[in-house]
């Protein structure tokens, strides 16, 4: 899954801002470089980030998601945690809904996916939740995302779990969420992760945003080994390589020629 910010201000410092064009040039860039699914959020979720309102988000979101639906063959997800928006991206050519908030935040996105006929990444978000164990917490969370889900009448083939990396979890949790996610590969639906460049990495790096390439490679190889099915990434071409082998040793995906 690759990363299309139309946003001023990512933390990552890659977003393009509310330029259609320039999201649809990414999307095809990054089609090229192997990607799978393309990601178009329009607000920034970090825990400082500015707050933006609903008409902000859906200005720079609508045209990027059809500009990038047009641009490319591949599945157009929309990063939203409001249903509004969600909707609005669905009738302009998503077919996913990537949503930090699993369900839990706006009441009417379960609604929204289901009408939409969309597919559905939900995210624990820990922000907010009582501390505890990490795995049981993660797993709490998506209990509750897939009771929403069912009540809404999302197929379950139709939703990926997502337990939230950098999301209300302090650096040790981060790191403790990826060595333990065989644990929650238990839950029986496909995962995703996304520890493209955050912060923690760059804790364990003692690096700043552009030299944490090799540490997201870490992350990503070990997630893939312990059986994480997307990884949602900035830096394509060489996260496309790290998953290859990281598949071709831990699930044999490969063959000689």
């Amino acid at each position: 899954m690759a990363i299309v910010n139309v946003t001023p201000d990512s933390f990552s410092g890659d977003g393009v801002g509310a330029d259609a064009s320039a999201a649809a040039a990414l999307a095809r860039e990054f089609a090229e470089a192997g990607a799978d699914i393309i990601d178009v959020g329009a607000e920034s979720t970090r825990p400082d980030a500015v707050p933006v309102t609903l008409e902000e988000e859906a200005g720079r979101a609508l045209p990027a998601v059809a500009a990038v639906r047009a641009a490319t063959d591949l599945p157009v997800s929309i990063d939203t945690q409001h249903a509004e928006v969600a909707e609005a991206a669905i009738k302009a050519g998503a077919e996913m809904v990537n949503d930090i908030n699993g369900l839990r935040g706006d009441e009417r996105m379960a609604a929204v996916a289901a009408a939409g006929g969309a597919a559905l990444v939900a995210m624990h978000n820990q922000r907010g939740r009582p501390e505890g164990d990490v795995v049981e917490n993660v797993l709490g969370g998506w209990e509750e995302s897939l009771r929403l889900a069912a009540a809404a009448g999302i197929p379950r083939e139709r939703i990926i779990l997502d337990p939230g990396f950098g999301f209300g979890w302090t650096p040790e949790e981060n790191l403790q969420i990826v060595r333990r996610l065989d644990e929650l590969a238990g839950a029986g639906l496909p995962l995703l992760l996304g520890p493209s460049r955050k912060s923690t990495l760059g804790l364990v790096l003692d690096a700043p945003v552009e030299g944490r390439l090799e540490g997201t490679a870490a992350a990503v190889a070990i997630a893939v080994a312990k059986g994480v099915d997307i990884v949602r990434v900035h830096d394509v071409a060489a996260m496309r390589k790290v998953v290859a082998v990281a598949d071709a040793i831990s699930r044999g995906r490969w063959r000689a020629p």
